[in-house]
């Protein structure tokens, strides 16, 4: 279920593996003319399904404000599902920077920015191989990693992870940034979450 909505908010900055970088195997990669991301700050959330979507995000905290990269990353979260969530799960982000009074829409470029992603279910896969145990602390709390994911109430308690060193493109630049991710299944939205967040890089 965390990779219906919580992760949602890691993997629109490329986070997701990251956060996991301690079980996992490195997956960012430095792009041609990247920039060091240093700091994510002024975070904040919200449900965009006006209550009507079978799966809500009840609660989200992300703390230290800002977070520093390298660094560690508290969250806790808690999530209520209406609804199975089976393959395939398709996850559309928008992705949009101010530019002044205007905000304007980034592409999706090498999967990074306003991109859909049409196997949410193969994506966890690839990061958590099938029959693999779900890294802490999803195994302790019981949260699942892999599709299909049950109705009912998910928690995760305040938990820490450690960020190391995230690469981003040199088109993605300081600045104040916000995000729509939704998850859906055969047409069927499931899931919407909005964030905004800032971003400072070197």
């Amino acid at each position: 279920m965390r990779g219906a909505a919580l992760a949602l908010a890691l993997c629109a900055l490329q986070l997701c593996p990251a956060a996991l970088a301690g079980s996992l195997p490195q997956l960012l990669v430095e792009r041609s003319g990247s920039r060091r991301l240093s700091k994510v700050g002024g975070f904040a959330w919200e449900n965009c399904g006006d209550g009507r979507d079978p799966v809500v995000l009840q609660s989200l905290s992300v703390a230290p404000d800002p977070i520093s990269i390298p660094g560690s990353l508290r969250i806790s979260a808690a999530v209520k599902s209406g609804k199975a969530m089976a393959s395939p799960l398709k996850a559309v982000l928008v992705v949009e920077k101010a530019l002044g009074d205007l905000w304007i829409q980034l592409p999706c470029i090498d999967q990074l920015g306003s991109c859909t992603y049409n196997d949410v279910c193969t994506i966890l896969d690839n990061l958590i191989p099938p029959g693999t145990t779900c890294p802490e602390p999803l195994l302790t709390y019981g949260i699942p990693c892999h599709c299909p994911f049950k109705a009912g109430s998910y928690s995760l308690p305040a938990s820490d992870f450690i960020l190391p060193d995230v690469e981003l493109p040199s088109w993605m630049t300081n600045g104040n940034y916000r995000v729509r991710a939704a998850v859906s299944n055969g047409g069927e939205e499931l899931a919407c979450v909005k964030l905004a967040f800032s971003l400072q890089s070197q």
